[in-house]
Parts: structure tokens; C-alpha cells; sequence
């Protein structure tokens, strides 16, 4: 009876071992991640940059203008940021929508070349399009000295989570003080208004209630009277969660976990096999000492 009483013994504990080991076998959909005790790994998968280059339709090369802002147009891949620098200076940015976009921007007085450049949701750069040469012919201010009103960011996409404050840090060059700004934010509500003594960096502000992508128009405009204009793009990102990746592009970053419970499966899976050693080194005892007194 004391035999089978230590057998009964080691198959519990054998049974354990068994249902531990199928645990760590068992698939990903059949157990409830995370588990007490566990670690996770996350990381963001890096992808290729965009391999196709945009392109600039109008304005077409050689066109000369005389008024601020104009229309720049051109096909890309959809779902890219499109950013368009003039002189290397950046000048304004629009999310490419079925293949094309449509960016407002200022040019400089004198020469402009034109480049549109894509950028993915991890900005990464694609190739530059054609380069687009125009000319500005500003007549008002000719002979005044002044430097032309110019706006810019260091940011061509900013997004915010809905009903959380979006800033955007602007760059006022050029004019007289003081300036007005204006900011149409895309999503329906009146314009933001702002004065500003001084040239130099300001910020705007403001907290989209819905989720999505807006056109943002900021213009500026000095105590004389002239004008600057800067579009931009505004993204309200929503919620995100570990298994949710927004189909806007702007969330680029893949979740891989990995579950590490052999930290406690391997001191168990030892104490197991000593549990058993130890029970068998008692039967074989008790068999010996059996075998002497007969």
C-alpha cells in the first residue's frame, strides 16, 4: 500500500509538470496575454522609404507671377505627406488624397525653384520631383527697404489626440510689427486670432474634438499691410491602442510581445525532478528494509 501510496504521489506531481509544459505549448490564442509575471518586448519595425517621386503638374516652368499665394499641384502616392520647398526653403505641405494633392504657397521675390518631396509616416524622405523654376515679381514694396512677410514651421504635419491641445511652433520673418495671425484650423470652427509684437517664434493653438486630417491655413499679416500665407497639415489622431494601427499613416509602429514565463517554469520543472528522486529513494528504502526483516 505505502508503493502505491508514493506512486499516486509522483504522478500528481508529474501531472503538474505536464500541465505546465502544455501551457507553454499551448497557442497564443488559447491563453489570455499578459500573465502575471511575464515580460514584454516592444519595438517599432522600421520600413522602406517611398521609392516614387512626386510631381509637380502646375505651375508649369517658366511661369512668372505677380501676386502671393499661388496653387501648386501634382501627383504622388496616396497616403504620403507631401512637403514643397522653394530655394530648399520649406513652403508648405498637404497629405497626397487619390494621387494628387494641391498645396497654397508663398514665393519669394525673384527666382523659385520648386521641389515637391514625399515623406512616409516615419518621415522618411522619398525621392525630390522635377524641379519647377518661377518668378515673382513683387512691384508694392519695390524700393522700400522691407523685407517681405514671410511664415514658416519647422513642423509640416502635427497631430494631437482629440480634445488634447495641439501647439505648433510658427516663424514670423520680415515686415513691421505688430503682426495679426490668423489660423484656420480645417475642422469647421472660426478662425484663431492672434496678435504678435514682434517677429520671430510664436506658437498656435488648438483642440480638435473628431479624429481625422486637416487642411491648416495660417496667414499673417503686418502693420503695413502685407501678407504672408502657410499651409500646413493639422492631424487629430484619436485613440490609439496596442492592436490598432490608424489607417491615416500616422501610426507607423507594429506591437510584437513576447511572453517570457520560463523564469518561473524552469525553478518548477527542477523542484519537480527532485520531488521525484526524492520519492523514489524512499520506495526503494522501505523495499530494502522489507526484504531484511523477512
Amino acid at each position: 500500500m505505502g508503493f502505491g501510496r508514493h506512486l499516486r504521489k509522483l504522478a500528481a506531481v508529474a501531472g503538474v509538470v505536464i500541465c505546465c509544459l502544455a501551457a507553454l505549448t499551448m497557442p497564443a490564442g488559447a491563453v489570455v496575454n499578459p500573465q502575471n509575471n511575464s515580460a514584454g518586448i516592444q519595438g517599432t519595425v522600421p520600413t522602406p522609404p517611398p521609392k516614387n517621386a512626386a510631381t509637380i503638374v502646375t505651375p508649369t516652368n517658366g511661369s512668372v507671377f505677380d501676386h502671393n499665394p499661388i496653387t501648386v499641384t501634382g501627383l504622388c502616392e496616396t497616403g504620403l505627406l507631401v512637403k514643397l520647398f522653394s530655394n530648399n526653403v520649406f513652403v508648405g505641405s498637404a497629405l497626397c488624397i487619390n494621387g494628387s494633392y494641391s498645396v497654397q504657397i508663398d514665393l519669394f521675390v525673384g527666382r523659385n525653384d520648386l521641389v515637391a518631396r514625399i515623406f512616409d509616416a516615419l518621415d522618411q524622405p522619398g525621392p525630390d520631383s522635377n524641379v519647377v523654376t518661377v518668378t515673382y515679381n513683387n512691384s508694392q514694396f519695390a524700393g522700400t527697404g522691407l523685407q517681405p512677410l514671410t511664415l514658416s514651421s519647422i513642423y509640416a504635419r502635427r497631430g494631437a489626440n482629440p480634445g488634447d491641445e495641439l501647439t505648433w511652433p510658427i516663424i514670423i520673418s520680415g515686415g513691421i510689427g505688430p503682426y495679426a495671425i490668423s489660423v484656420d484650423w480645417g475642422d469647421g470652427k472660426p478662425p484663431s486670432l492672434q496678435s504678435e509684437p514682434f517677429a520671430g517664434n510664436i506658437t498656435i493653438k488648438h483642440t480638435y474634438a473628431t479624429a481625422g486630417t486637416y487642411v491648416v491655413i495660417v496667414k499673417g499679416t503686418d502693420k503695413n499691410g502685407m501678407t504672408a500665407f502657410l499651409q500646413l497639415v493639422g492631424q487629430a489622431n484619436g485613440a490609439v491602442t496596442q492592436s490598432t494601427q490608424k489607417s491615416n499613416g500616422l501610426v507607423a509602429t507594429t506591437t510584437t510581445v513576447v511572453w517570457i514565463p520560463a523564469a518561473i517554469s524552469i525553478p518548477l520543472i527542477i523542484s519537480t525532478f527532485w520531488l521525484g528522486r526524492r520519492y523514489q529513494l524512499t520506495v526503494l528504502r522501505k523495499q530494502l528494509e522489507s526484504t531484511e526483516k523477512k
